[in-house]
């Protein structure tokens, strides 16, 4: 639903219309492979979050004078430098997180969610759209980390947040938390998506009265 404040549109579309994982099948290597647990991909969710909401405030600022000839170069020097700090900072406040996430935690830097918004809106629109956008998709990026490590966890172990939920009477999903669990998951999330989806086309359509035509994503 569009309203009349840019800004809150381009924070909204992230969680549905336009989500990284679910509908742009971005950002889908940490997805599957940090996501054995809710707490990791919460801790995912929250470092990609920092490195995309800053590097797009600061590539947005700085729009009007970074040369186009060396464009990518420098919002990949700014994304480089936020994750360093995201990674250093975890390191000191949260190391076993820290080494859960091991090398994922650099590859935020090659994350082609985080660049493709520098190039496709940062650094085409001013610092409140931006942000807007950035946060939007960050927020949906992490949704969709928790929802699919929540899910494997569950299953995989029988707790949440490691917090036992199914009892000592459940018998573990093991394959849940390997990563062919992952891909089970990540397909089943996306069939689930594609189906609403469809269903919310088909229905808006019906109310309309028109001929049903297929929209992009």
């Amino acid at each position: 639903m569009q309203t009349s404040d840019p800004a809150y549109d381009e924070l909204v579309k992230g969680f549905w219309r336009e989500n990284p994982v679910f509908v742009q099948l971005l950002g889908l290597c940490p997805a599957l492979a940090v996501t054995n647990s809710a707490i990791n991909g919460l801790a995912m969710g929250a470092a990609t979050t920092f490195v995309l909401v800053g590097s797009s405030l600061l590539v947005s600022s700085l729009r009007s004078v970074i040369p186009k000839q060396v464009r990518i170069t420098s919002f990949i020097i700014v994304i480089a430098t936020f994750v360093t700090v995201t990674d250093l900072t975890l390191q000191a406040l949260a190391p076993t997180i820290h080494k859960e996430l091991g090398a994922f935690i650099a590859l935020i830097v090659v994350n082609c969610l985080i660049l493709g918004r520098q190039e496709a809106f940062a650094s085409r629109n001013p610092v409140r759209r931006a942000v807007a956008d950035a946060g939007g998709m960050a927020l949906g990026f992490s949704l969709a980390l928790v929802m699919l490590g929540a899910i494997r966890e569950l299953l995989g172990t029988g707790s949440l947040f490691g917090v036992d939920v199914l009892g000592p009477g459940f018998e573990p999903w093991v394959i849940m938390i390997l990563p062919p669990g992952g891909f089970i998951t990540l397909g089943l999330l996306l069939a689930l998506f594609a189906y609403v989806r469809e269903r919310r086309i088909s229905a808006s359509q019906a109310v309309g009265g028109g001929t049903p035509v297929r929209r992009a994503a």
